[in-house]
């Protein structure tokens, strides 16, 4: 027989089974949960948040995911950042380009955490464009230690380091993020569903990506075709939200359902 479990504050708890059934119901009706969502609602530590969701998992009613878990058989999948980087190259390579001639001199600019942004960081320093650079993006960061950019100032959005994406996620860096306004943002996808919501794999990239959206005055979305074929678990934003969508090698139905919409589409 499973026993009755001691809460943080040293109170009884939940039985582990009626705790795993009543996660099992979070995870139905939002999508998805993390372990530090169910440390601060049920009382536990992040070990038992994570066997629940192993549990949960072999039962087939989760699959987990770094620092959580979602539905099982949802679009959650989320590859690594070095994995990504090598995908569609050259049209990532012409996003960045398309959007670095964007910039005037003296903008600020957020980077996101994805590849093709990354890119956009690489031609910036390149060009040796008088730009501020706010990212939370561990490998742009990492082009300031190995390259002479003069023009260029970086700050760091910090945080809880998340492995698979080499990014820095979580009420800090939305904070950061939030602390400041830019020009412009220049941001990728998971995918766009085709009613025109931006989605990424991941709660916590997903609220850093929202909040560089809400503080920019020019949010700029990069999108190859890849990303019109698929979609992440958590909402971003809308397209409307945005000012340009720069994308290369689009399906057309998918960009004309966007142009109706009202969003500005250029093809690179």
């Amino acid at each position: 027989m499973e026993q009755v479990e001691a809460d943080s504050t040293g109170k009884p708890s939940l039985v582990p089974e009626e705790r795993r059934r009543r996660i099992a119901q979070r995870i139905r009706e939002a999508g998805s949960v993390t372990v530090a969502m169910l440390e601060a609602e049920f009382g536990v530590s992040p070990m038992t948040a994570r066997r629940d969701l192993a549990t949960l998992e072999q039962e087939g009613r989760a699959r987990r995911t770094h620092g959580g878990a979602v539905l099982p058989g949802f679009a959650g999948h989320e590859d690594s950042f070095q994995h990504r980087l090598e995908q569609a190259h050259g049209a990532k390579q012409r996003l960045a380009q398309a959007a670095v001639a964007l910039l005037e001199p003296g903008e600020t600019v957020f980077i996101d955490s994805s590849t093709t942004a990354y890119h956009a960081a690489r031609c910036i320093i390149a060009e040796g464009l008088r730009t501020t650079i706010l990212t939370n993006s561990v490998p742009v960061m990492e082009l300031f230690s190995g390259t002479e950019a003069p023009n260029v100032d970086l700050i760091g959005l910090g945080g809880a380091l998340r492995r698979l994406t080499l990014s820095f996620v979580g009420p800090r860096t939305v904070s950061d993020a939030r602390a400041f306004f830019a020009d412009k943002v220049f941001l990728s996808i998971k995918g766009i569903t085709p009613d025109g919501y931006l989605t990424d794999p991941d709660p916590l990239e997903a609220e850093v990506k929202r909040a560089m959206i809400d503080r920019a005055e020019q949010p700029v979305l990069l999108v190859d075709g890849a990303k019109f074929d698929q979609r992440g678990l958590s909402v971003i934003a809308h397209a409307s939200d945005l000012r340009l969508l720069l994308t290369a090698d689009a399906p057309e139905d998918g960009l004309r359902g966007l142009e109706t919409a009202g969003v500005r589409v250029q093809r690179v």
